[in-house]
């Protein structure tokens, strides 16, 4: 019990400390760009009565940071008048402030965004299986014959196409030339298949790749030749004990890949103009220089990393006891 509570606790200072350290590495960058957020949003024919009241409603008079520049003393210590503590002071209430061009809260555009972004991250990642599994399998059991070495090409073909390659040749064969689907938006349900192939391509090359390792490897295991004397059939073999522990390491892949798909998702939301939440941190927050939602945007896509990682490392213990037993 004392293992398992120190365990947890460490687990949650790490998540802490990553969380902090994203935030924190956003927050400088964005104070770093050239520019000033007030001339975006209002637009270049602003007078400056207009920029000093949107820089004083939204605390970009202030100071960024702790340490602060003054014409008498050099470096200043401001201790809590500063945008950083704010953000964070409201992060511990649970307000991730409010956006600079909408007046909307962060989390309420957040919200709205964020299951979208999820379902196509989750639609690509079950393209990627379905796509890996049988492609590895195939590849594993006919070890360096033409079917191994066709699905290795494949496998190496979808690794080196990026998104915005990938995509628009989607859009081009299936929008444009033939007319299944449409070729941007996010209406209709049969829109997300696009960007979910798109996005899953990728990530189905990896996977292809270590499936077929890990069957190569299983397959000259003993319990393999022990069921094989049992009179199973080779197919039960495969699907039933090879892949099962075969699994293991992809499993850990996939957990791993998941922050890939988010990232990835920004390229592709933009390229089809899916409505999640890539699209809105490029382009309503990077574009517009929307410093509280950038943070925003970053800090749920971080918080959704770590909880996938963890979720990935329960699903490993469960997969192989001997990770439980030690």
């Amino acid at each position: 019990m004392k293992y398992k509570l120190l365990n947890f606790a460490r687990r949650l200072g790490l998540m802490l400390l990553v969380i902090w350290t994203v935030v924190s590495a956003v927050t400088l960058l964005i104070e770093l760009v050239p520019g000033s957020p007030a001339a975006t949003i209002l637009g270049e024919t602003a007078t400056a009565e207009q920029i000093d009241n949107f820089n004083q409603k939204h605390g970009l008079d202030r100071p960024a940071f702790f340490i602060s520049y003054t014409d008498e003393h050099g470096l200043a210590w401001n201790g809590t008048n500063n945008r950083y503590y704010d953000y964070w002071a409201g992060l511990l209430r649970g307000d991730l402030g409010t956006s600079f061009r909408t007046d909307r809260p962060v989390l309420d555009m957040i919200l709205e965004r964020y299951p979208a972004t999820i379902k196509l991250a989750l639609a690509a990642m079950l393209v990627a299986v379905g796509i890996a599994i049988p492609l590895g399998v195939l590849a594993g059991r006919n070890k360096n014959g033409i079917l191994d070495n066709i699905a290795s090409f494949i496998a190496l073909l979808g690794i080196s196409l990026p998104t915005f390659v990938i995509g628009p040749f989607l859009v081009y064969v299936f929008a444009v030339k033939l007319g299944w689907f449409a070729p941007t938006g996010s209406l209709y349900p049969e829109d997300i298949v696009l960007p979910a192939i798109t996005l899953g391509a990728a990530l189905s090359a990896i996977l292809t790749r270590m499936v077929r390792s890990s069957v190569i490897e299983e397959l000259g295991e003993d319990y393999v030749r022990t069921a094989r004397a049992k009179g199973l059939s080779e197919r039960t073999v495969v699907y039933k004990h090879v892949l099962k522990n075969g699994l293991i390491p992809v499993v850990t892949i996939l957990g791993l890949q998941l922050g890939v798909l988010l990232a990835g998702a920004i390229i592709t939301e933009k390229i089809f103009s899916w409505q999640g939440l890539g699209l809105l941190l490029l382009e309503d927050g990077i574009a517009k220089r929307d410093y509280r939602l950038v943070q925003g945007c970053v800090l749920v896509i971080s918080v959704t990393y770590i909880l996938a990682n963890t979720l990935t490392d329960l699903v490993y213990r469960r997969l192989d006891p001997r990770i439980r037993l030690s």
